[in-house]
């Protein structure tokens, strides 16, 4: 009798959900498609709120959109969290759109699941990633295998995971002084200005506008905490294990984080704001390695005084300057562009392919983790001006773990000095010796981050075993 050879496993689906707001967007549509691409036959389901959707398709209907953009093997499914139209902070109370979400989430997703069950194309693992813990709650209500996408540092993860076992008394009696020092398991010793800034503060101060984030963070934790009883949480992250192998290692006896990225694919379709190519003209115009690019994401809205300290700055360096600058962000009469003369402000573009651009010689970030990597990836100096949430983290890791960066200068919540951007700027623009050796730290690390996130490295070796293992049903759940 003739030995038949064993069946071979399915091609896994994957559905990838997501927060509605670009820096959450950007990194998991990016580790969708790497998904996508990582095997034969595997499939993608990507998903992120009906408003969000919206604006990645702006031909959807006002109606409850489809699907749209979609490929056999890779689909966008937008769920419903009830606020269909989005979150307006001058309207909506942030306490009951949180709560609201999750329950009108959980409902629309898992109606998702079911359909595509019924079509014939069953989800057989799902991918959740920041404040999505609701999704994690739908698949194992389904028995279907999740993991959480950490779009932060692992740095970031390792100090939360610290903080909630155990050490938030610590940081706490220690977050009276700013420049103190904190040692966690692991890690090196940081400043209070370092950590995260949701666990700088009591977490219940009614002045503080993100206090309520809190508890949503440590519900991911939570849930990764039930996990633990099983076997130890796998936790999937947008770094690589060379950038930051202190934090991997600090909590590699409770939690396996697995490096993926940086994940830098194309995801230009997925942006929720619309960018004018004029800036690449302006920048083809340049010298290279002579323009300031500065960037502070896609929520911060900054004070005037603000505004007018970074203009006046940029117009003291004498270099020119390319500024994304949000409409929010600006004030009637403002004179912020100099007859572009000197620089250009624009509301939004494109922006690895402006960190990728040969005029660019420094960027000035408010150090969220996507600008983070990009700016790594492409080699990129930069000068670090944090603001909130994991940005100090970022700061931190960029000054002290890298050296890629020269970190202004400031008082907690009170505003950057043009005479501080200009000597920050000068330091990495310049061609002293710190500015001399931070260029060369960022190709140091451009070259690091590249290897393991390129064909063979050990990010690219932990996606593919994973995609793997869930193609083999050899996760247990």
């Amino acid at each position: 009798m003739e030995n038949t050879p064993p069946p071979q496993p399915s091609p896994p689906h994957f559905l990838v959900v997501t927060y509605p707001a670009q820096g959450h967007i950007n990194p998991t549509l990016r580790l969708a498609k790497r998904l996508a691409a990582t095997a034969a036959g595997t499939r993608v389901t990507f998903s992120t709120a009906v408003s969000a959707h919206r604006r990645m398709f702006t031909s959807s209907s006002s109606s409850f959109p489809g699907q749209h953009n979609n490929t056999p093997l890779f689909s966008y499914i937008p769920y419903s969290n009830g606020f269909d139209d989005g979150y307006d902070p001058d309207k909506h109370d942030a306490s009951h759109y949180l709560s609201h979400i999750t329950i009108v989430g959980a409902n629309s997703l898992a109606a998702i699941i079911d359909d595509l069950a019924a079509s014939g194309r069953p989800v057989t693992c799902i991918i959740y990633s920041f404040f999505m813990s609701w999704a994690a709650k739908v698949a194992r209500d389904r028995r279907i295998p999740c993991f959480l996408f950490w779009i932060q540092p692992a740095t970031a993860f390792a100090i939360y995971w610290h903080y909630f076992h155990d050490y938030a008394g610590i940081i706490a009696a220690s977050a009276v002084d700013t420049s103190g020092l904190v040692t966690l398991p692991g890690l090196p010793s940081m400043r209070i200005r370092d950590l995260p800034s949701f666990i700088r503060s009591t977490g219940s101060d009614d002045n503080d506008p993100y206090s309520i984030l809190l508890p949503q963070i440590k519900d991911m934790f939570d849930t990764l905490e039930a996990e633990i009883d099983k076997q130890p949480p796998r936790v999937l992250a947008n770094t690589a294990a060379e950038l930051e192998a202190a934090a991997v290692a600090s909590v590699a006896d409770r939690v396996e984080i697995i490096g993926v990225g940086p994940v830098l694919d194309d995801a230009a379709e997925g942006s929720l704001f619309k960018a004018d190519d004029a800036y690449l003209e302006w920048l083809d115009s340049q010298e290279e390695r002579s323009v300031v690019y500065v960037s502070f994401g896609s929520i911060s809205v900054l004070k005037k005084e603000q505004v007018e300290e970074i203009m006046n700055g940029l117009k003291e360096t004498q270099r020119p300057y390319l500024w994304v600058l949000r409409k929010d962000s600006r004030w009637k009469g403002a004179n912020l562009e100099d007859g572009r003369k000197q620089g250009m402000v624009v509301e939004w573009c494109e922006q690895r392919r402006v960190l990728e651009h040969r005029a660019v010689g420094c960027f000035v970030t408010h150090c969220g983790w996507n600008s983070t990597v990009e700016a790594l990836m492409c080699g990129v100096p930069t000068v670090a001006v944090p603001q909130w949430t994991d940005q100090g983290t970022n700061a931190w890791l960029m000054e002290s773990v890298w050296g890629t960066t020269a970190r202004v200068e400031v008082e907690e919540g009170e505003v950057v000095a043009a005479e501080e951007l200009r000597r920050c700027v000068e330091i990495v623009m310049g061609e002293g010796k710190e500015g001399e050796e931070i260029k060369r730290k960022a190709t140091l690390w451009m070259k690091k981050g590249r290897e393991a996130a390129g064909e063979g490295g050990s990010s690219d070796r932990n996606l593919k075993t994973f995609v793997e293992e869930i193609a083999g049903s050899n996760f247990v759940y």
